[in-house]
């Protein structure tokens, strides 16, 4: 009669069965597979990028087009010379086209880090041209500070499963890496706008 281990039956194999799935996940996740997902955290990233993106390319359309009750190039630019800036009309259709292109490229979860960056800088650009008439809205900061925290948060966060960078390979698993840069790159070129405005 063969000895008894002091084990039950199969528990050894089914020991040595977790612990090779385990490496065998952490192998194919380092291989550079998409993390795991949760419905829960995948709906709420959708939600805040559509009310951001969207929130966005209306404002570009303001700018652009005059949609919605805005002033279009011509009045936009009007308003960015009183704020100092040079060529005014041309920053508007930049400032329209960015606003534009990156909130809609926001609401898709398309190139997010590229898209939150570039509705962060256009947000940290409104911050500081609005600092000093205090935080509450509508004179003070409040609601663009909102905006550049929620861009700076899906940049860093990625866009979750339901996005369409989930497609493409590069960005199909989103690294911290690539948010930080991207939330770098907007703050530089955010600084670098205010530094030519007079």
């Amino acid at each position: 009669m063969a000895a008894s281990t002091g084990t039950l039956p199969g528990t050894d194999t089914a020991h040595a069965d977790t612990a090779t799935g385990t490496r065998t996940h952490a192998r194919s996740h380092s291989a550079g597979a998409p993390a795991p997902s949760f419905p829960a955290h995948d709906a709420g990233l959708l939600l805040l990028r559509l009310a951001l993106g969207l929130t966005m390319a209306a404002h570009g359309a303001q700018k652009l087009f005059g949609w919605f009750g805005g002033g279009g190039v011509e009045g936009t630019g009007q308003f960015f010379a009183s704020l100092g800036y040079p060529s005014p009309e041309a920053m508007a259709v930049v400032a329209g086209l960015t606003e534009t292109f990156g909130g809609l490229a926001l609401a898709l979860g398309l190139l997010t880090p590229l898209a939150g960056a570039a509705v962060l800088g256009t947000m940290v650009n409104a911050v500081a041209v609005k600092w000093g008439g205090g935080f509450f809205a509508p004179q003070g900061v409040e609601y663009e500070l909102l905006l550049a925290a929620a861009a700076a948060a899906l940049t860093l966060s990625g866009p979750g499963r339901w996005a369409v960078d989930r497609a493409l390979p590069v960005l199909r698993s989103h690294r911290l890496s690539h948010g930080a840069a991207a939330v770098a790159l907007a703050v530089v070129v955010a600084g670098a706008t205010l530094l030519v405005r007079s």
